[in-house]
Order: C-alpha cells, then sequence, then structure tokens
C-alpha cells in the first residue's frame, strides 16, 4: 500500500542511529528509501545485539531490524569509482540524500554537496554529525554518552546528591534522526515549490541542548543552575516515581485543588493536612508526603492505582514493561503494533507508527528490514540501467 511519501526516493548513506531513524520515518511514510551500505559486513547496527536468533548474526540484530524497516540495501564499495558513480546516479532521480558521515567524508568522496548539485539542483542533502559541519569541534569524536553530556542533557539528569546520569535509549541520536526528518521534509517542501535544493546541517548535540526544558532559560536570567531532583519531580512529593507492589507508578497530584482527592483514594487523613495542600508545601514537607503515601502504594498494584487517580482526575500513570506494553488494551485498541516476518529473525511485533493520521488514505508502509546487499540487482540493473555483465562484474570485484 503506499503511503503519504509515496513518489519521493531518498539515498540512505547512513549508520548506527541517527540517520537510519531518520530514514526510517521516510521509509514508513512511503518513500522509496535505498540504503546504501558496505559490502560483506553493512551497517555497524547488524553486528549489534541483541539477536533474534539468539547468536550474533549480521541479518537479526535487534536494533538494525528496528531501524531499518520498510527500506532497500545496497551493497556499495564508496571508495571505487564505479561505487561513486552509482550513487550519483541515484541521485539523478532522487530528492533526498541523508548521510552522517564525519563532516568532511562526503567531500573527500567526491560527494560533497556541491557536486551533488551539479546532478541534481533540486537535491535535499542532510547531513547529520556530532557537533555540526563548522565550529572548532567539527571533528571531534563522541559517543550517545558524551554527546548527551555535551548537550546538557546528562546535567540535570539523575539524584541530586549523585552523579549525572544518561537516559536509557540513546535519546540525543534518535531525537536528532526525529529533527533530521523534519528538517529534510521541509527542505522537500521548498525544493518542490522552488526547484532550489540545500544542504541541511544537523548537530547532535544542538539536539540535546534544544530540549533542556528550562534549564538554560533558567540559568540565562537567574545565574541559578537547575538542579538534579531524580524521581521527586521538582524536587516536590506527589510528583514523581514511587514503588508499588508489583512495581512502579507515577503519582502526579496537580492541580492543587484535585490534592484532596489523593487522601481519598489512598484512604489517608493525614493527608488532607492543609500543610501539604499547595505545591510548596509538598516541597517542604515532601519526607513527610511520601511516609504517607507508601503504605498504600505498596498494598496495591500498577494498573490499579494508575486508574484509581485517573478515575478521580489525576494523573496517575505506570512505569510499563515491555510485556506491560505488549499486553496494553490502550494498544491494542488502537492497532499500535505491527507484526512483520523475517527470513532469518522470524516474526516479530515492532512499535507502530509514532502518528496516526486519521484519514482513510494509507498513511505508513511496514516492511521488514532488509537482508544484506537484497536490493542489488534491482536497483544497479533494473533502475538504474546498468547491462547485467556489468553488474557481474562489479560483484566479482568487490565493489557491491
Amino acid at each position: 500500500m503506499p503511503g503519504l511519501l509515496e513518489g519521493v526516493r531518498v539515498v540512505d548513506l547512513t549508520q548506527n542511529f541517527s540517520g537510519p531513524y531518520c530514514t526510517k520515518l521516510f521509509a514508513t511514510l512511503g518513500a522509496e528509501v535505498v540504503k546504501v551500505e558496505r559490502p560483506v559486513t553493512g551497517d555497524p547496527m547488524r553486528s549489534f545485539g541483541p539477536f533474534a536468533t539468539g547468536t550474533p548474526d549480521i541479518e537479526a540484530g535487534a536494533w538494525f531490524l528496528y531501524l531499518n524497516t520498510s527500506k532497500q540495501s545496497l551493497t556499495l564499495d564508496l571508495k571505487s569509482s564505479v561505487g561513486r558513480q552509482i550513487v550519483l546516479d541515484m541521485v539523478r532521480d532522487s530528492q533526498v540524500l541523508v548521510e552522517n558521515f564525519a563532516p568532511g567524508t562526503m567531500e573527500r568522496l567526491g560527494l560533497g554537496y556541491e557536486r551533488l548539485r551539479e546532478v541534481n539542483p533540486a537535491l535535499v542533502m542532510t547531513s547529520i554529525s556530532n557537533y555540526g559541519q563548522t565550529g572548532p569541534y567539527r571533528d571531534w569524536k563522541a559517543t550517545e554518552l558524551t554527546l548527551y553530556a555535551a548537550g546538557g542533557l546528562m546535567n540535570i539528569t539523575g539524584e541530586p546528591e549523585q552523579e549525572p546520569l544518561k537516559e536509557g535509549a540513546p535519546l540525543a541520536q534518535l531525537g536528532a534522526g526525529q529533527n533530521a526528518f523534519v528538517a529534510s521534509v521541509t527542505g522537500l517542501m521548498h525544493a518542490e515549490e522552488t526547484g532550489a535544493g540545500q544542504h541541511i546541517d544537523l548537530s547532535i548535540a544542538e539536539y540535546a541542548t534544544n530540549v533542556l526544558e528550562n534549564a538554560l532559560m533558567q540559568y540565562s536570567y537567574s545565574g541559578v543552575e537547575y538542579s538534579r531532583v531524580g524521581n521527586r519531580g521538582y524536587g516536590r512529593a506527589a510528583w514523581g516515581i514511587y514503588p508499588c507492589q508489583d512495581g512502579f507508578v507515577g503519582i502526579i497530584a496537580g492541580p492543587d485543588q484535585n490534592w484532596p482527592e489523593v487522601s481519598r483514594i489512598m484512604e489517608e487523613e493525614a493527608l488532607a493536612d492543609p500543610r501539604y495542600a499547595s505545591r510548596q508545601g509538598r516541597l517542604l514537607y515532601a519526607d513527610e508526603v511520601d511516609a504517607l503515601m507508601l503504605p498504600w502504594l505498596l498494598d496495591n498494584d500498577k494498573v490499579d492505582i494508575f486508574k484509581a487517580g485517573q478515575e478521580h482526575g489525576l494523573g496517575f500513570s505506570f512505569v510499563s514493561t515491555m510485556q506491560d506494553l505488549l499486553d496494553m488494551e490502550q494498544l491494542q485498541a488502537r492497532d499500535y503494533f505491527e507484526e512483520l516476518d523475517h527470513p532469518v529473525a522470524g516474526t516479530l511485533r515492532y512499535p507502530g507508527a509514532p502518528i496516526s493520521p486519521q484519514s482513510p488514505e494509507p498513511a505508513w508502509v511496514y516492511r521488514r528490514a532488509p537482508l544484506l546487499g537484497e536490493d542489488n540487482q534491482a536497483i544497479i540493473v533494473d533502475r538504474l540501467g546498468h547491462p547485467q555483465e556489468e553488474f557481474n562484474s562489479m560483484q566479482s570485484k568487490g565493489v557491491v
């Protein structure tokens, strides 16, 4: 079934997290995305576990399977003149190219934006890098850990008296991938209207700085650092994560006029004390409030606590395990999960679309991640028109 971006062609020169997530959004919205991978080994994420087969297998890495749904795989040696020419051939009839090599790599390969623009003036080229294509940090190396730290997110994450922490997921890179997708689609719209492409420069560290809540703004006008508050949101009680009988729950007690409901839900009259009725009071007497809530929380399970809060107009939630997510009635009712069959990894359930357009036309296209080089012949011979003999020669020389 076609998707919303049917007819858009994307050349995907990305690997690891940020770039593949950007192009995954293109692919599952119906664009034709050709993922260019190195011969034999492919995207390094193919070798990143856990593996659906239980043992290392470049076709069964969980991260690769997730990040590369609905794409095609073309193996190319970009250090060869033939490999680079094939990229130029694809650029000629594509609208978008996304890459996340180290800055300067595309220029050294002879595939910099100025060269690509000669081939296709309307091309939108999106470059994702650690710190951006310019500046004194341009060539510095980084990992998710260091990007999360350098962008400032780590400084506000963790317990007050302990060291800063990183989020569990590679948030900086996945978030940068989302931004890259939005920027690329915006550039695509501009190119369709004007015929002029552009080069988009996206820094992962700058994405992290961009989602710092109000920490940077607070410091800019007050000179006061935003302090880490751990699971006790904003330092006050009844605003954070608490243990319960079978896991953890999120207790959100605002707005203030709803605070009396907490006393009724938890059957604890002491919680109705006027000292706790305001946010400031729950900050000053946080330890007391927590001590009064804890016995009831430990006697009840997370789903019952969640529903009890919601039924009384309070934003309670619970910390979902992976099984909780798979079983969640809300997600099932919305047909959120996609089940895809893979010849090596088997049949697996995948997270569904991050948005759900309410229209009769199909919006999203879900297919399994490609096998390494699975689409080599279809792209080089059928789409680009290279003779079969030439393709066979490329194979024998290790170009594809």
